[in-house]
Order: C-alpha cells, then sequence, then structure tokens
C-alpha cells in the first residue's frame, strides 16, 4: 500500500482544513487507518484512527471535538477534517495503515504517507 497525503497548509487560529491521503492497492478497505503528527523537536503522536468499516473512530484527547476522521472505501481515501484550529496544532501530519484493527494509538503501522505540513499562526 501506498499512501499519499495531501491538503496541508497556513491557516490562521481558529480556521479549518481538510486534509487528505490516498492510497493505492486493492485491499484498502481492510486497513485500520490513522493519523500521526510531529511538532518541531517532539515526538511524532497519534490524532485520529478509523476502523476498517468506518463505523468506529477513536481520537486523541488533544484533538477531540474538533477533528473528524473519516474514509471513503471507494476511492481509497481518508480525510480529517481539522476545524477550530490552535497553533499548538502545527505540525507535520502522516497517515498510516495497517491491517490489525486494534492498537489504533500504537506508531506501529506497516505503511506510512511522506507528511504534509500544517502550520497554524496566531
Amino acid at each position: 500500500v501506498q499512501l499519499q497525503a495531501s491538503g496541508g497548509g497556513l491557516v490562521q487560529a481558529g480556521g479549518s482544513l481538510r486534509l487528505s491521503c490516498a492510497a493505492s492497492g486493492r485491499t484498502f478497505w481492510r486497513y485500520l487507518l490513522g493519523w500521526f503528527r510531529q511538532a518541531p523537536g517532539k515526538e511524532r503522536e497519534f490524532v485520529a484512527a478509523i476502523n476498517w468499516s468506518g463505523a468506529n473512530s477513536y481520537y486523541a484527547d488533544s484533538v477531540k471535538g474538533r477533528f473528524t476522521i473519516s474514509r471513503d472505501n471507494a476511492k481509497n481515501t481518508v480525510y480529517l477534517q481539522m476545524n477550530s484550529l490552535k497553533p499548538e496544532d502545527t505540525a507535520v501530519y502522516y497517515c498510516a495503515a495497517r491491517s490489525q484493527q486494534s492498537d489504533y494509538y500504537s506508531d506501529q503501522y506497516a505503511y506510512w504517507g511522506q507528511g504534509t505540513l500544517v502550520t497554524v499562526s496566531s
């Protein structure tokens, strides 16, 4: 599976962005999909994940209520809608995929996209 993230950019605090991650491969629908982020000088952290069917989604406490993860298996794409952005959301955002449907918060994903930079100005 190859993943290509897009949609990052510069936005003012309080604004919104939608990230997309397009995947290759016919087995996309089988995978747990996640978004992680890494801010300058910090470790990579879990942001959100969604199970294979889209029925279950999971969020880090820091983004709960502001971010929404979704997927379109027909388009092999996962999205991250980010609202009410804060300067502390500034980071490179990575999409990832794994076949195991549990431990979604762990960074032990088999496939990773290249990352897209989100910058939130105050």
